[in-house]
């Protein structure tokens, strides 16, 4: 059980980057004490579900993507009582090879909350973007 939203997400991508996939959130929801609504998460691998091509893309312009139709899904929801999270496994199956390295992946190379607060000071300071790319390596 976990206390907060950010504490499953965090724990949640540690174990998947462990294992050598991204976690990504598929569906959310918050409780807003209106028509019984209640606040879960839906956490799924990135490669979850199957590419759909633009209705007007006559010439198909995408050959490639990283959609497989995963079946790796995970339910987090608040405990009756609003004050922790229960995590449930719902499909712990994969049907794609895990990734051999996260080098140049877009999702997992983000930069981090505090990342992007010494970008913009440097970027104040009138420091060169190498000399930032520097710094942030």
């Amino acid at each position: 059980m976990f206390a907060t939203r950010d504490e499953v997400l965090h724990w949640v991508r540690a174990v998947a980057h462990e294992i050598r996939f991204v976690a990504v959130i598929m569906r959310s929801d918050k409780n807003t004490s209106f028509r019984g609504r209640v606040s879960f998460l839906l956490i799924s691998c990135e490669r979850s579900c199957k590419y759909k091509p633009k209705k007007n893309d006559f010439n198909r312009t995408c050959t490639g993507n990283r959609k497989y139709g995963c079946s790796f899904k995970l339910r987090a929801k608040l405990v009756l009582g609003g004050e922790r999270w229960m995590v449930k496994l719902i499909c712990g199956t994969h049907n794609h090879e895990m990734a051999k390295s996260f080098v140049g992946h877009s999702y997992v190379g983000r930069l981090t909350k505090d990342g992007k607060i010494v970008v913009a000071d440097m970027t104040k300071s009138m420091v060169k973007p190498r000399n930032i790319l520097l710094m942030l390596k």
